[in-house]
């Protein structure tokens, strides 16, 4: 079922309603879903309403709320503001959402999210698909979608929001310097259809536009490429610190160890040479819009 509610059953017979279940590996976040739960049976317990009475006041499945109160599952913001109104809680349970802001999307989403927002520079560059900061909603559901094992309709929808919750750093004042050099084919393939391709297109134009961020892209035609291992990535900090991560390099895994970064940062700085100039590519993408 997806997270936006869309086919939810209300009433005292509900289904299990939106949210996300609690990855057992996922420590912090294991410990915030606890408390607030223990929270919501304390209030409902000092009310002297059963689950099930609780469930079918707030027009939801008594297996969720007994889900919530245990610890396995995240609830959405409405579930915990209908809980408040119904138990007379003045404001105290819905005050919770603001603890599970942090912790409702997959834990390396949260780990990138926040290396993305203190960073005071980011060079990348993207070889099969567009880089997840530049991605349209519907790009992004087009893209999970598309994964193989497939991801459950919950699964996706909470990925496509932590994807979108990344890009509040287009946001920040004054911004990071942000570098994307982006495979000609990225701009090309339609992923979700020609539409979604098309406001794809436009959302790059407009981000394009912006004072912090350069959009380059890489032609097909090229004959000298130093990306051809795949896509890589560098945030820099503003103590100096930096970390980087390209494909197939060093297990896959973020380093930081200046002799590995070094590598990471000489291939980002070769492909941004090859590529076209941020101009030039803003211009190609207008083309290839076109041509869609």
């Amino acid at each position: 079922m997806s997270v936006d509610g869309v086919g939810t059953q209300q009433g005292g017979g509900g289904a299990d309603e939106p949210g996300w279940d609690v990855d057992p590996d996922d420590e912090s976040g294991v410990a915030v879903v606890a408390a607030v739960g223990r929270q919501v049976k304390a209030w409902r317990e000092a009310a002297g309403m059963r689950a099930g009475e609780l469930g079918a006041a707030i027009g939801y499945g008594e297996d969720l709320v007994r889900k919530v109160e245990g610890g396995r599952r995240i609830p959405r913001p409405e579930f915990l503001d209908r809980v408040d109104e119904v138990l007379g809680a003045g404001g105290k349970i819905a005050a919770m959402k603001q603890d599970l802001a942090a912790v409702r999307y997959p834990k390396k989403i949260r780990e990138l999210a926040k290396m993305e927002a203190q960073a005071v520079e980011l060079s990348a560059y993207g070889s099969h698909n567009l880089h997840g900061l530049l991605q349209t909603e519907e790009y992004a559901r087009a893209l999970f979608g598309m994964r193989r094992p497939a991801f459950s309709s919950d699964e996706v929808e909470r990925l496509v929001a932590a994807r979108v919750a990344r890009q509040s750093i287009f946001d920040r004042s004054p911004g990071p310097e942000l570098s994307f050099v982006q495979e000609e084919v990225t701009l090309r393939r339609h992923l979700g259809g020609r539409m979604v391709l098309r406001r794809q297109l436009e959302r790059l134009l407009e981000v394009g536009q912006l004072r912090n961020v350069e959009i380059q892209v890489m032609p097909t035609g090229r004959d000298d490429h130093a990306g051809m291992g795949g896509e890589m990535q560098v945030l820099k900090f503003r103590d100096g610190s930096a970390v980087g991560r390209s494909e197939g390099d060093f297990g896959s895994r973020p380093v930081s160890d200046p002799k590995y970064l070094r590598i990471v940062e000489l291939r980002c700085g070769i492909i941004r040479a090859q590529a076209l100039t941020p101009r030039e590519s803003l211009a190609f993408i207008e083309q290839v819009l076109g041509e869609t």
